[in-house]
């Protein structure tokens, strides 16, 4: 029998029914539905007989919830191969494979096997010998009320650049319509090699966004005397890099599975999502 685990976002009263029509669909089709401990927390007697998903390996990922909720499904599930598919119950939805309002639908597709896999690729981040991955982005953000940051950033081992800013984004091309695209960075369609860099408020009318090769490893240097900069990796705090202090991002290719309907492009996904942008 196949087994799925379903996670949800953090307000349970705008997913509980569809869980509910989750719990039912998966009956029907056969499958065994799994629950971690924190989806039990928010959803209390819905999800009571359940199975516990500690420790298992799910042959599908059940997303009910924005591409927050998708990311940390991709994370925790989707790095091991399996499939993350995503109904949307954020804003954006930009992961996702389903609207809410067809859930029903969505849902004998999923588990009915009707769906592509996409492999999405993510962003090794290297600080202090201690290394994370980020599957959208990686930034570095200075701290309220800090000073403005001075980063110096070397590309492929040459010094590239030396910048006073709020901070920066890497971003892959999955991210690249994220916290990257509302700082005026580049789209990078899906299944471009590589990532993209751009620069929060520079002080200085050069910097300028960059597209990086997949091979060409970023390193960025908080300079020596200044305040310490937050490091976000998909919108979660990932750790400081201190003055002085190094963090290296390197292009990793396949990282992750996100489950997506047949047919399915990236460019009727930018008209649909981000529709304006292009009238």
């Amino acid at each position: 029998m196949s087994a799925g685990v379903v996670l949800t976002h953090t307000q349970p009263e705008q997913t509980s029914a569809a869980l509910a029509d989750t719990i039912a669909a998966a009956e029907r089709a056969g499958w065994t539905l799994l629950v971690a401990e924190d989806e039990r927390e928010k959803h209390g007697e819905l999800v009571a007989g359940l199975e516990s998903a500690a420790g298992a390996k799910p042959d599908l990922c059940i997303v009910l919830g924005g591409d927050g909720t998708v990311l940390k499904g991709l994370r925790e599930y989707g790095t091991a191969s399996v499939p993350v598919f995503g109904f949307n119950f954020g804003t954006v939805g930009f992961l996702a494979a389903v609207e809410r309002e067809d859930l029903a639908g969505g849902l004998e597709r999923a588990f009915g096997g009707e769906f592509e896999v996409v492999a999405m690729p993510g962003l090794e981040v290297e600080v202090a010998g201690s290394r994370a991955l980020a599957l959208n982005d990686v930034s570095l953000t200075r701290r309220p009320y800090g000073r403005v940051a001075e980063l110096s950033y070397s590309l492929g081992g040459e010094e590239v650049g030396h910048v006073r800013c709020d901070g920066l984004v890497a971003a892959t091309p999955p991210g690249s319509t994220g916290y990257n695209l509302a700082n005026q960075g580049p789209i990078l369609a899906w299944g471009v090699e590589g990532y993209v860099v751009s620069f929060i408020a520079p002080h200085t009318l050069t910097s300028r966004p960059l597209v990086i090769a997949p091979n060409d490893e970023l390193s960025v240097t908080n300079a020596a005397g200044r305040d310490a900069v937050d490091i976000v990796l998909d919108g979660e705090p990932g750790g400081e890099l201190a003055s002085g202090a190094e963090m290296l991002v390197r292009f990793r290719d396949a990282m992750a599975s996100l489950a997506q309907l047949e047919g399915a492009t990236f460019y009727r996904r930018i008209r649909e999502k981000f529709g304006r942008l292009t009238k």
